[in-house]
């Protein structure tokens, strides 16, 4: 794949300007929209909360577990479509900007029909995984089974996403995932409470607001691109970026599956040193996302300015991309370090009332603080390989990363217990970082020479 990119990417240069304002004008549209997710899973939780059912708030814990596997796993579908669009503006290419669109729409809406088919049978993998209670089961297939039909909604959805951030419209993403929570919200409660439907209502809250922002996105594509003259055929025959694009996905798939497994794992092994350092963890993780929604949203602005970069066969513009984002990055995840040090007893404090967990997390609070500091590398080179579909090499070093994670967990936290698994997140999140670092330098002389 980098050879082709490479190749693609030879010719004139096309210079644009990178200012941190540029960086900025990218990064704090979709970080306040990847905000928004956590906010409508709190009011889901809510809503399901007030019907005093510990059955109903188990399935539908379950069922938002395995939606973030799926939805995690096929977020290849949004960021991909960012890089390759991206790199179709660099190089001024407004035909290659359909056909990406046409080619990211017709998969996502394929892997979504897929999904929507195979829907029952990952539900009973993951019950059966999850070992759950009866009663947790069947909460759990209420919500499942109905939510499953948002699916191609939701990955029609990240096509459209990573499409216009690939153009820097991070604005119009925005408008996207704010009506697109927004409707979720207000369905959750109208549905779920006032209707009294309960955890299926929830679920049917889902899918009209991905329905309803499904159509937005198509409206502002619109505005870009005369949908009724797509050179719809043309794209799909064009066996070269078919090719390409699978395998840009592929990569990117197992990568993010790699990611699932690393947290995964943490959360296994916490369960394992007892049910109070489980509990533990699962409060000081949410300083970690919460860091993560964050640094998302310089990361999503290195993606598109450093594919832009690549399509413009313009180093300078790719220099300063890296530069401006990972300076900022680093400034905001001091900020976050230092502000969940300062406030950290006081958010645990409200997380939880449970007191043994409460002494238990300030232990381990500054491990959780500085995951921010620790990750913003790999943070900003996943935007930078991202929009250089760098695919391959992002892959190859995630995969070594978790082996060496799973070997420091293997070696250390026998002795060290919640300490040692600590660490070893701490030396993944590092490694991450070191190793796509290394490589970008490697693929930067290749790709401009």
């Amino acid at each position: 794949m980098e050879s082709s990119n490479s190749s693609d990417a030879k010719g004139s240069a096309r210079p644009f300007a990178v200012t941190f304002a540029s960086v900025f004008a990218i990064a704090w549209p979709m970080t306040i929209a990847y905000m928004t997710t956590p906010l409508l899973g709190l009011v889901d939780t809510a809503v399901i909360g007030q019907l005093g059912s510990i059955a109903a708030l188990g399935g539908l814990a379950i069922g938002a577990i395995l939606f973030d596997v799926i939805l995690g796993t096929f977020n290849f579908l949004r960021s991909s479509t960012t890089g390759l669009n991206a790199q179709a503006l660099g190089s001024d290419d407004k035909e290659e900007q359909r056909a990406v669109f046409i080619r990211a729409f017709v998969l996502a809406v394929g892997c979504g029909v897929g999904l929507l088919v195979a829907g029952p049978l990952v539900l009973e993998f993951g019950l059966w995984w999850m070992e759950t209670t009866p009663a947790v089961a069947d909460a759990t297939r209420d919500y499942f089974l109905v939510r499953i039909y948002s699916t191609p909604f939701a990955m029609a959805n990240y096509a459209i996403l990573g499409w216009l951030l690939g153009l820097g419209r991070a604005g119009q993403g925005l408008a996207i995932q704010v009506v697109l929570n927004g409707i979720n919200i207000v369905f959750s409660i109208y549905l779920g409470l006032m209707l009294e439907l309960g955890i299926a209502g929830v679920a049917w809250a889902t899918v009209i607001g991905e329905g309803v922002a499904l159509v937005l996105g198509i409206f502002i594509v619109g505005r870009h691109i005369d949908l009724r003259s797509l050179p719809i055929v043309s794209a799909l025959r064009n066996r070269h970026k078919i090719i390409a694009l699978m395998s840009v996905n592929g990569d990117i798939m197992i990568r993010s599956f790699c990611l699932i497994l690393a947290f995964a794992w943490f959360t296994a092994e916490g369960a394992r040193l007892g049910e109070t350092t489980l509990a533990t963890n699962a409060i000081l993780m949410h300083f970690f996302f919460l860091a993560g929604y964050f640094l998302d949203g310089f990361a999503t602005a290195a993606e598109q300015l450093v594919g832009r970069a690549i399509g413009a066969n313009y180093r300078p513009a790719f220099d300063r991309s890296v530069r401006y984002a990972t300076m900022s990055g680093f400034i905001l995840a001091g900020f976050l370090t230092t502000v969940f040090l300062l406030f950290g007893p006081l958010l645990i404090d409200i997380l939880t009332v449970n007191e043994i967990i409460r002494q238990q997390a300030r232990i381990y609070l500054p491990w959780a603080a500085i995951t921010a500091l620790t990750g913003v590398v790999a943070f900003q080179m996943d935007g930078v390989f991202i929009g250089a579909t760098w695919s391959a090499d992002m892959r190859n070093m995630m995969l070594f990363s978790l082996g060496a994670y799973l070997l420091v967990i293997w070696l250390v936290v026998p002795s060290f217990d919640n300490h040692g698994l600590w660490f070893a997140l701490q030396v993944f999140l590092g490694l991450r970082g070191v190793t796509l670092w290394w490589r970008m330098k490697v693929n930067l002389r290749r790709q401009f020479g």
